[in-house]
């Protein structure tokens, strides 16, 4: 039964406990920037968020574990520098037992226990070989066992209302996700998806399993079409045809397609909190504008 009890403002509190309370929680994803511009348009979006307070924020790995190092230092910062509770992602890729156990030290060591424990893309990207390294692990699930034994940390897993793209049906992958339950995961966050009634199946079918992992459905509003359209396939993501056209009759125009991309981004926003959603997920690309324009919409 949910918490009747609010987190106070400022507090750090657990992110399971925030998806219990009567309230929807807000989350934001950010990625590590390549560059000095990058870097600066991160940091601007993560002053222009702070004051919506969310629930969490968390701080992608590239393929094959390639933005480590920047991984670790932009969440180390998120934690000292500013109020917002930092989760830092963590995959196996190409890392072994002892490699894992050392980066979970960096998190505790900067004051971060919150993880998003993934087995992560290839280095090749979406679709390509898994290679599992001699000493490593070879599921997510395998690395939620691990986490929990090296310390106080709370785990959140990935889960696929369409399907994990190597998944073999719909069925097989909601056991994938009940077994990272079963492993030690408080919590999971959806890939992005446009139709509603995908999340709600995936959280049936979890159900019917005896399981009641609380599932955040992560959201992307649309501010560019070629990129949403490439994320979507790289992801296995059903980008509605109806949508692309309407997209794509104003992609000349910036603001239209951010416009559109906002509305529809709403419409499922409230969708999904109508059905019970714990809260919800937005994949910020380092942009607040978009997010912002949802957020307020729906607060």
């Amino acid at each position: 039964m949910p918490s009747t009890t609010r987190t106070p403002r400022g507090v750090r509190a657990p992110i399971r406990r925030r998806l219990l309370e009567p309230e929807p929680t807000y989350s934001f994803e950010f990625f590590p920037p390549k560059t000095d511009a990058g870097e600066h348009a991160l940091w601007q979006a993560l002053r222009e968020l702070e004051p919506l307070r969310p629930g969490f924020v968390s701080v992608t790995y590239g393929a094959g574990g390639s933005t480590r190092d920047r991984t670790v230092r932009v969440t180390r910062r998120i934690a000292e520098e500013t109020t917002l509770t930092p989760m830092a992602h963590l995959t196996c890729v190409g890392s072994s037992r002892d490699d894992v156990v050392a980066t979970l030290r960096e998190y505790a060591d900067a004051g971060i226990h919150s993880i998003l424990a993934l087995r992560g893309d290839p280095p090749g990207g979406p679709g390509q070989p898994f290679s599992v390294h001699p000493d490593g692990l070879r599921y997510a699930a395998e690395l939620v066992e691990l986490v929990r034994s090296v310390g106080s940390f709370e785990v959140g897993v990935a889960a696929f209302p369409e399907g994990h793209p190597e998944a073999v049906d719909l069925d097989r992958d909601a056991d994938v996700l009940v077994a990272k339950a079963r492993a030690g995961a408080d919590f999971a966050i959806t890939q992005f998806f446009f139709h509603a009634e995908d999340y709600l199946r995936l959280v049936e079918r979890v159900r019917r399993r005896g399981c009641d992992l609380p599932i955040v459905p992560g959201i992307m509003p649309v501010t560019n079409v070629s990129q949403i359209e490439r994320f979507a396939a790289l992801s296995g993501a059903d980008f509605p045809p109806a949508l692309a056209e309407r997209l794509n009759a104003v992609a000349d125009d910036p603001e239209a397609v951010r416009a559109i991309g906002v509305e529809v981004a709403i419409d499922l926003a409230r969708r999904l909190l109508a059905e019970g959603a714990p809260g919800l997920h937005f994949y910020t690309l380092n942009r607040s504008t978009a997010t912002r324009e949802v957020y307020a919409a729906l607060t």
